[in-house]
């Protein structure tokens, strides 16, 4: 893997297009608290995972001199892919000893840097990319990273807006120990990509899921998080995995508030977030 920051690999289903180059142009301006975490005693780079014959585009860190098999976190990205900030998250990890993997998950729709609105990533990119297909990568990355170093059974997810309510889904997987979902949309309307959402799934789970919520998130209600509690509480009596997940809310927290290169961070719940994430891991027997 190259050692090299902000010279992403690019690659798709019809050819060069990307996993990131800096930061995403629709995510606004990048702020001056963006975090960079350096390669110090830390490997990272680009490496391609297969999924069948398809070549799926990833960002991976790891630790540099660690023997033995790793711990495993899966990094899921919000709408802009696998951008800048997301391949920073698994440098940070991989400094805690992790094999780290952001796979791009919409390399097969485009690339999102393409576009220059939300709303036409949403319509383009995430709209083309069906919950099945998500699984279906992520699985190929465990195999990818049993392969690699990584420890599968010592596997976590976390991901971010929409990798957030991803990594909801991901926990009804056997391979998975447990997750942390980042204000991930919970609710929605059923579509033949989407055909399921966190609430309807909360009976499958597999692993306890840690949900990190902001009270002032314009996009998910505190009315779908009190749902999907509901949900939780109902599966409880008969799914360990529901009756161990739990949901943070912070207050005055919007959405985003995680991603120190937006406008929307807010540096006391994005570091209380990110220790609970970390604590939540150990607790579940990822680390």
């Amino acid at each position: 893997m190259k050692n090299q920051r902000r010279t992403f690999m690019k690659a798709s289903a019809i050819g060069a297009t990307g996993i990131g180059i800096g930061f995403v142009a629709a995510s606004e301006p990048v702020m001056a608290a963006a975090i960079e975490t350096d390669f110090k005693g830390i490997k990272a780079g680009e490496q391609m995972i297969p999924v069948g014959s398809f070549q799926m585009p990833a960002y991976v860190s790891r630790p540099e001199s660690v023997k033995g098999p790793l711990p495993i976190v899966i990094v899921v990205s919000e709408i802009f892919g696998v951008h800048e900030h997301i391949a920073d998250i698994t440098r940070r990890f991989a400094k805690l000893g992790y094999l780290a993997i952001a796979p791009e998950k919409f390399v097969r729709a485009g690339d999102p840097n393409s576009f220059g609105t939300v709303a036409e990533i949403q319509k383009n990119i995430v709209a083309k990319t069906p919950d099945a297909q998500v699984l279906i990568d992520l699985q190929a990355t465990l195999v990818w990273a049993g392969k690699n170093g990584g420890d599968l059974k010592r596997v976590g997810v976390t991901g971010f807006c929409w990798g957030g309510r991803i990594t909801w889904l991901a926990a009804t997987l056997p391979q998975v120990r447990s997750g942390v979902a980042w204000y991930g949309r919970l609710i929605g309307d059923k579509t033949e990509g989407n055909p399921r959402h966190p609430v309807d799934i909360a009976a499958d789970l597999k692993a306890p899921v840690l949900g990190l919520y902001g009270g002032a998130d314009t996009g998910i209600s505190l009315e779908s998080v009190e749902q999907m509690r509901s949900a939780l509480a109902q599966a409880a009596p008969k799914n360990p995995a529901a009756k161990a997940s739990m949901i943070e809310v912070y207050p005055d927290a919007p959405h985003a508030f995680h991603a120190d290169y937006r406008a929307t961070y807010r540096e006391g719940p994005a570091k209380d977030g990110w220790e609970k994430c970390i604590a939540w891991f150990k607790k579940t027997g990822v680390a």
